[in-house]
């Protein structure tokens, strides 16, 4: 029930964090819109771009684009140097990052222990994908880093 045809869309930005699968963003193509860019990570999206490290890779056939996640936007443009200048065999990274929408906001029951404690009073280790993520803007450190 989009109007993306009747309004002539070129390019939708997904930034709900509902569309973040291929299938889903597809949605918008079906409805008219002629591009996707979602702003997380994607599954099946045509390129995952970190702007400054791979938007060279852009194609105009490319329809869904995912622009990864804040923390892979930040990883990324350190990893590329670091790979350039001195070669990356492996390497761990930690982010300390703010509380999100999905987290408790006083403490509660929670089945994992650091999930069930008030986020904006806490400091808890959590688990991110964005190390991950980097081989998909870099496939030169793909699984080098965790």
């Amino acid at each position: 029930e989009l109007p993306w045809k009747a309004q002539d869309i070129d390019v939708v930005f997904e930034c709900t964090g509902l569309f973040t699968s291929r299938d889903k963003a597809a949605a918008h193509l079906t409805a008219g819109a002629r591009k996707v860019i979602i702003s997380a990570p994607a599954s099946g999206a045509d390129a995952t771009i970190v702007y400054g490290v791979n938007h060279d890779t852009l194609r105009q056939s490319h329809q869904i684009i995912s622009s990864a996640s804040c923390t892979t936007n930040c990883l990324a443009p350190v990893a590329q140097v670091l790979h350039r200048e001195l070669g990356i065999e492996n390497g761990l990274m930690t982010t300390i990052h703010a509380y999100t929408n999905d987290q408790n906001l006083i403490d509660v029951y929670h089945t994992d222990p650091y999930r069930a404690r008030s986020a904006t009073q806490s400091m808890i280790p959590s688990k991110t994908g964005a190390a991950e993520a980097v081989g998909l803007v870099l496939p030169e450190l793909a699984g080098k880093l965790t």
